[in-house]
């Protein structure tokens, strides 16, 4: 006969799932998915667009993030302190992965109107009635767009990360949620079992 689960079991294996399956965002992963300095002046001079002010944004994050941890210093303890700051690093850094997979969502779909093969409604590679632009360049332009703004938010989350290790002397590591322990998960499901029961 199959064992059938009771509703904290089901709960907690829910969590763990959850936990397992969560997304660790890094500065690395930013940075391959993000557009380079290079990759960035090259969208912002092919689409006419505002160039990214890479030095000026990582020097601003920075300094931002240490007057602030300058700031709490007399409040905080160095544990504290450092807790906070790992929070807030990791805020520039999902962000900027965040952006990052955005602008490659874009950048595929662009492609993919781009390219008549990729293409079922052919109207789309023709151009649009005289004066508008086509859907597809209307696609390349947002997704280029979108390009800059992954560059911008990994320009901050380079200069929070810098900013991190000029606070603390570390090197910044995400937050890693501690796994639940199985043995405890064993006890938890026997508890709950054990009420079940009556017992």
């Amino acid at each position: 006969m199959a064992k059938t689960q009771t509703p904290a079991q089901t709960q907690a294996a829910k969590r763990t799932r959850k936990t397992d399956e969560r997304q660790i965002y890094t500065l690395e992963y930013a940075t391959a998915i993000c557009p380079h300095a290079g990759l960035a002046s090259n969208l912002s001079s092919t689409f006419g667009l505002h160039p990214v002010d890479t030095a000026g944004i990582q020097d601003a994050t920075k300094n931002l993030i240490v007057q602030s941890a300058d700031a709490l210093a007399a409040n905080l303890n160095e544990k504290a302190l450092q807790m906070h700051l790992q929070r807030v690093v990791g805020a520039f850094v999902s962000s900027a992965c965040g952006a990052g997979q955005f602008y490659g969502q874009k950048m595929s779909q662009a492609r993919d109107m781009t390219t008549r093969l990729a293409n079922e409604d052919r109207d789309e590679d023709r151009d649009g009635p005289y004066g508008l632009e086509s859907r597809a360049a209307r696609a390349r332009l947002f997704a280029a767009e979108t390009g800059l703004q992954a560059h911008a938010l990994l320009c901050a989350a380079e200069g929070a990360v810098d900013a991190y290790a000029d606070a603390t002397g570390e090197t910044w590591k995400p937050y890693e949620a501690p796994r639940l322990n199985s043995q405890n998960l064993s006890r938890q499901s026997a508890a709950a079992e054990l009420a079940a029961l009556g017992a």
